[in-house]
């Protein structure tokens, strides 16, 4: 039976029912006194909810619930799963065969397929393993998801931002940035290694089982977390991790690092995660390097994950990069260093000299990359000028490709004229030049490609997409 009693202030609210998933109210962060009722409030909540639970894979399986797991795996897409059937193929085999799957669920007689083994390569190097569940799999998946969410939601950590509805990278940056403008210019990076691949299966089960009481619905959930990976006709089973790819996997994940989250809020430790990103920000190296150490000790023998002891460390915010940002010891927000190059690699692979596309399309596939980098970097507030000199090598890489586009001299010749171009600046530029790079750079070629004539042909800025007051 719970009992209620008085609590000391910031002193973290304990109960064996629903371990690490307890909301934490309004007055544990401003220090204001707490009701004696608070715990037999919090009791009396959370024993209601676990009474929803108890047929909750009905409410799954309902047919209005499936069709709007449907809509959601539709606007996802992807490719096939082991079985080869697609989005589109699903929405026939659905409308002939909802009520088989729905009994099916119900009864615990549906089977998992295995999931599609990937490999992706990832943009520090090494390999990201992804595992893509069949279409089937990934509608029922993204069922169990709409019902699970919002009980777990409202009770995970407000400085928790990766996979949340209404939540994003964004925030994660402000709030970091606002740390530091605190004076937390310490930050404790922790980097879990191989994160999705090595969540313990029975901590996890034993964590939804404090909250699932519906035993149909924990034996599905455990059948996908054991559910082989296949790669080239071999299935691999599976003891630990859930693969990235499916619709459920950031939900387990929040659910697993949510008692990592709980941690640091006992401990009033500053701190932004998103996914298994997570940065804690304190004022001193000393702090900060005891803090590392302790949690350290938490993630591997508690929560039994492992910690990269190579990526992790104490470091100054302005030597980090979090999400693709970095930020600088007054609060300011950059853009990292990597980030930038991997435009840049991207800029390169779509302009190569060979590739033999339209021109009209080159710009279109480089506006789409543009566009979706500018608007995820649209925080960044200094060192917005390098992007001047980006645009500038950008135009450069289309100069060299319109010019190579022309093949021989003459034709070349015939373009720089058309653009406006002297005879005579037109026979030097091409008789002269040592190679399609050396060409793209000569003032006569730049003066005619310039800024205008590229803003003409409907080419971004990225520099000013990202400082439009400009």
């Amino acid at each position: 039976m719970c009992k209620g009693k008085q609590r000391q202030k910031n002193e973290p609210i304990q109960t064996d029912l629903f371990i690490g998933l307890e909301k934490p109210d309004d007055s544990e962060r401003d220090g204001s006194p707490d009701r004696g009722d608070a715990g037999v409030e919090l009791c009396s909540r959370l024993r209601r909810q676990q009474t929803l639970t108890n047929n909750l894979l009905d409410q799954i399986a309902d047919p209005a619930n499936v069709i709007q797991a449907y809509r959601q795996v539709a606007r996802n897409g992807g490719s096939p799963g082991v079985d080869g059937m697609t989005i589109n193929e699903l929405k026939q085999w659905l409308n002939t065969n909802l009520n088989q799957l729905q009994t099916s669920l119900l009864k615990g007689t549906y089977k998992a397929a295995p999931v599609r083994k990937v490999d992706i390569p990832k943009p520090g190097g090494g390999q990201r393993m992804l595992g893509i569940p069949t279409v089937t799999d990934r509608l029922i998946q993204q069922a169990i998801h709409q019902k699970l969410s919002p009980i777990y939601e409202p009770y995970f950590s407000p400085y928790s931002f990766g996979f949340r509805p209404g939540r994003n990278a964004g925030q994660a940056i402000s709030q970091a940035s606002q740390y530091v403008r605190e004076g937390n210019v310490w930050v404790v990076d922790i980097d879990l290694e191989k994160f999705f691949d090595k969540i313990n299966h029975d901590r996890l089960m034993h964590r939804l089982s404090k909250v699932i009481t519906d035993k149909r619905l924990l034996r599905l959930i455990n059948a996908y977390l054991k559910t082989g990976m296949m790669q080239q006709g071999l299935c691999e089973q599976r003891t630990a991790g859930t693969p990235q790819g499916g619709p459920l996997s950031p939900l387990l994940s929040n659910i697993v690092l949510d008692e990592l989250d709980r941690e640091l809020h006992k401990r009033g430790l500053r701190f932004c995660r998103y996914a298994d990103d997570c940065n804690i920000f304190v004022r001193t190296r000393k702090a900060a390097e005891r803090v590392l150490r302790t949690l350290i000790s938490f993630i591997e023998t508690k929560l039994k994950l492992k910690v990269n002891r190579s990526k992790s460390g104490v470091r100054r915010s302005d030597e980090v990069t979090f999400l693709g940002f970095t930020v600088l010891s007054d609060g300011g927000i950059r853009v990292a260093d990597k980030s930038t190059k991997r435009l840049k690699d991207k800029v390169r692979e779509i302009t190569k000299r060979n590739r033999g596309v339209p021109f009209s399309q080159l710009l279109d596939e480089l506006n789409t990359v543009i566009r979706g980098w500018s608007n995820y970097f649209r925080l960044a507030n200094r060192w917005l000028s390098n992007l001047r000199d980006i645009d500038g090598w950008i135009r450069r890489k289309l100069r060299c490709y319109r010019l190579k586009q022309c093949g021989r001299i003459y034709t070349t010749y015939k373009l720089l004229r058309s653009l406006g171009v002297g005879e005579r600046k037109s026979w030097n530029v091409v008789m002269y030049s040592q190679g399609w790079w050396s060409m793209s750079r000569k003032m006569a070629v730049s003066q005619s490609m310039n800024p205008m004539w590229f803003a003409r042909q409907g080419l971004h800025s990225v520099y000013l997409r990202m400082n439009p007051k400009t």
